[in-house]
């Protein structure tokens, strides 16, 4: 005689790829190995009770890769008595098409209220919610392994009718992944890649959304957007429309300060946003500070507690109070209009056999200087006609385009030229909306490769083509947003990236073969990068193209092979306007050069 429990389903929904669109049926009922069978009554969530939650994954889904389900993998490691508040698993197996995990039946998610037509909840109610879900966080984060997709429906409340009714779980571990190395303890190496998102687009991180390396701060920040949204009943980037909305929202959440965010939410919120937002990629998150500010906020009677929390009793209050130099920066580092990358140079006793001159044009006249030990020409303000003029200025007197761009601003060009570069010659011409192709093939066939690139706001782009490069193939082309998979094909054919522009909101981008690098790496933001930056240069790389419009900047960072170019050092400039005369000298004292700049 079959034994016949109860249970309600749960369809990977929050994960489930494109293709899966005709994935055969959930099965009507299940047997795992020795497990009852359990028959299928209703979908999660739409009302009801029963024994058991039994979630189901498809084969081919994203979460599978490695043959079981990701969920799985992280319940087998973290084992029995890991003492985080999960949803107990009962038994784990592959029926059909599907993997098939059965699990306790908890009760409502946070998300009920809000569904339910309740616009918000109590500040009581969510300042305890708060405190438990900090501390389950914390948990599993000392378990080595971050959740990925914090968000109301994610945290259930026990059984009614339970003694755990009112214990907070969290559940679908479906996108968790380490922070730290298990074998060595070390946190896990910074990365971006940007398009590869998956999660909860209302509720990530802006780092998540990005494509950067997942860690602690990210689970913490979706939980900021999580409470304001308990509070608010909704959170300002919702408006957006359409089919691809994760770009407009990560602009929106990069762009909204956090007194902004916690408009007419208690002080509390607002520090805890504050400290969240300023944390940094390894650093380790003061779970006990977070927690005690919100203890004010919930009183100290634990009966009418809406959540049971005992972490409070484990916290007193006193222990953790702020100190004045403790608050954080509640600055955001806005994109500041131009961005200027220095390169070191030998000094000229090292270069004797090179014969340079010196000339700095800016803001519309020409300054000789004779007393600096390398020499470059620097032309800013430029309209078409004084951009041409200069070009075959330079030209004339042996130098040669390094790098030009275009001020959206101030509506002219900017242009660096010397004759350090060693090309033998150097072509350039202008095109609209695109590329010109057919001149830039001739150019190849000629052995000229492209040395530069910008774009203008009149959908204009200035190619710089260049003979005597170590360079021997090229592709390039305009985009409509930021190629990251172009480039990563590129990247797989052994063509690195070795110049980038914008036009409007278009990218051009030129990938090149021959170019003695070994590595490549990219930093997208809506602002300054400064932690990327500072991330990507402890790991060896150097920045050798930048771009950027009014929305986003793109750094390219390579790693240089062979003996002579194995160590780069660099500097960074971020102004107003196009470097003053002062800051160009002051570089130029200590033998640092503009290699890259740009205005977005």
């Amino acid at each position: 005689m079959q034994q016949f429990s109860k249970g309600s389903c749960k369809g990977d929904e929050g994960h489930r790829d494109e293709n899966q669109s005709n994935a055969p049926p959930i099965p009507e009922q299940v047997q795992i190995d020795d497990s009852p069978v359990y028959r299928i009554e209703r979908k999660l969530g739409k009302g009801g009770f029963g024994q058991v939650a039994i979630k189901f994954e498809h084969k081919d889904s994203k979460g599978c890769e490695g043959g079981i389900p990701n969920e799985w993998k992280v319940y087998d490691d973290l084992g029995e008595g890991h003492g985080i508040p999960l949803p107990l698993v009962h038994y784990k197996g592959q029926q059909g098409d599907y993997y098939v995990m059965v699990m306790d039946l908890l009760g409502p998610s946070l998300q009920a209220p809000l569904v339910n037509n309740v616009p918000t909840l109590p500040l009581e109610a969510v300042a305890c919610i708060a405190i438990e879900a900090i501390s389950i966080l914390e948990k599993l984060h000392s378990r080595g392994y971050i959740h990925g997709d914090i968000k109301p429906g994610n945290f259930l409340l026990g059984p009614p009718g339970t003694r755990e009714e009112k214990t907070l779980f969290l559940t679908d571990l479906g996108l968790a992944t380490r922070w730290q190395d298990p074998s060595t303890g070390s946190h896990v190496k910074y990365n971006q890649t940007p398009g590869n998102f998956r999660g909860t687009i209302l509720f990530a991180s802006v780092h998540s959304q990005l494509g950067r390396t997942s860690t602690r701060r990210n689970d913490l920040e979706s939980l900021v957007y999580m409470l304001i949204y308990l509070i608010r009943g909704h959170l300002p980037w919702q408006g957006h429309q359409g089919e691809d909305t994760s770009f407009p929202v990560c602009k929106q959440k990069r762009a909204t300060p956090p007194d902004t965010l916690c408009d007419t939410c208690p002080e509390p919120y607002l520090q805890f946003t504050t400290f969240v937002l300023s944390l940094k990629f390894d650093e380790e998150p003061n779970y006990a500070r977070y927690i005690s500010l919100f203890r004010g906020i919930i009183g100290q009677n634990p009966y009418v507690w809406p959540v049971h929390t005992d972490v409070t009793q484990e916290v007193p209050w006193k222990q953790v109070q702020l100190k004045d130099d403790d608050e954080p920066s509640k600055k955001i580092q806005k994109l500041t209009r131009w961005i200027s990358v220095y390169d070191v140079h030998p000094p000229m006793k090292q270069r004797c056999e090179l014969a340079f001159q010196i000339y700095l044009v800016f803001l519309g006249f020409l300054e000789f200087i004779d007393d600096l030990p390398l020499s470059c020409r620097y032309c800013s303000n430029l309209d078409y006609v004084d951009l041409i003029f200069h070009i075959e200025k330079g030209h004339a007197e042996g130098m040669h385009i390094t790098s030009v761009t275009y001020s959206f601003r101030s509506k002219s060009w900017a242009l660096i030229m010397d004759d350090s570069a060693r090309y033998t010659a150097q072509n350039y011409a202008f095109s609209c909306g695109s590329l010109h192709k057919e001149w830039i093939e001739k150019q190849w066939s000629e052995n000229f490769y492209i040395t530069a690139v910008a774009g203008a706001d009149d959908n204009r782009f200035l190619v710089v083509m260049s003979k005597g490069t170590w360079n021997i193939q090229q592709s390039c082309c305009v985009f409509e947003i930021f190629p990251f998979k172009w480039i990563k094909k590129k990247w797989a054919e052994g063509l690195y990236v070795t110049a980038i522009a914008t036009s409007g909101s278009q990218w051009a981008v030129v990938s090149t073969k021959g170019t003695r690098f070994t590595d490549q790496a990219i930093e997208l933001d809506f602002q300054y990068p400064a932690e990327g930056i500072r991330e990507r240069l402890k790991q060896g790389y150097h920045i050798t193209s930048v771009a950027a419009n009014l929305d986003e900047v793109a750094f390219i960072f390579s790693i240089p092979g062979g003996a002579a170019t194995a160590s780069v050092e660099q500097e960074m400039l971020q102004t107003s306007n196009f470097p003053n005369d002062s800051e160009i000298k002051e570089k130029w004292a200590r033998n640092y050069y503009i290699s890259s700049l740009c205005c977005g």
